[in-house]
């Protein structure tokens, strides 16, 4: 077995489940999975058709965004990728789609409301949506600047990324992280199905009100505070 073998087919089965999970369609999203030890991750190929790829095609790349394995060009999204890996050190694994309520989300330039305990159960607030970004921004490395808009809207609004392991980029798209790949696919699909209960709640409310802070309370800390319960 060569050095990164594992990473890769981590990667290739975590790319694998976003179409299956109905959040991308043709190339639209990529999952990477990184190795904290060694210092890289591994993404997909750039442009290549879910139903084309194999775990060999997988592309290895250092914190640094620097190609160490892999003939293939990578995702063009890497450079954000490689952002979220160095400034955020505890996540394994990342992943960004174009789904349909969450992308909605984004293109309106909301944070999502914490409408009821579905949302209390994976974080403890709305989910934040960044600034626009500025032309000088998006006229420079754009997709590194993508990175850093993600980083800056959680320090600016003080939320910890292991408490909120979602973002939605304005006018773009969500961005989800966790421990490792597959907790990042987990948190994707949850994103999606956030962003639709909270649009379906407005349009049968629209004064809906967020949900009682202790409540929000109670569905977090039961799956995430010190005294968790929730499961075996």
């Amino acid at each position: 077995m060569h050095q990164y073998d594992e990473l890769k087919r981590q990667c290739f089965e975590a790319n694998l489940a976003l179409p299956r999970l109905g959040l991308v369609f043709y190339t639209f999203g990529n999952a990477s999975a990184g190795d904290r030890q060694a210092g890289v991750f591994a993404i997909k190929p750039s442009g290549v058709p879910y139903d084309k790829l194999t775990w060999q095609d997988m592309i290895v790349l250092d914190f640094d965004h620097r190609q160490v394995s892999g003939k293939l060009r990578p995702s063009s999204d890497t450079p954000t990728h490689a952002v979220l890996y160095r400034e955020i050190p505890d996540i394994g694994g990342i992943v960004h789609t174009h789904s349909t309520n969450a992308v909605a989300w984004a293109q309106a330039k909301r944070p999502v409301p914490i409408y009821g305990t579905t949302h209390a159960d994976h974080l403890p607030g709305d989910v934040p949506c960044t600034p626009e970004m500025s032309d000088r921004a998006i006229n420079g490395n754009y997709e590194e600047e993508t990175g850093y808009q993600i980083i800056k809207t959680l320090k600016t609004n003080q939320l910890s990324p292991a408490h909120v392991p979602m973002v939605l980029v304005a006018s773009h798209g969500p961005f989800t992280w966790g421990r490792d790949a597959f907790q990042a696919v987990y948190h994707s699909k949850v994103l999606e199905e956030i962003c639709t209960m909270a649009l379906l709640s407005e349009q049968l409310d629209s004064s809906i009100s967020r949900i009682k802070k202790t409540l929000i309370k109670k569905h977090f800390e039961r799956k995430h505070g010190n005294g968790a319960y929730y499961g075996q």
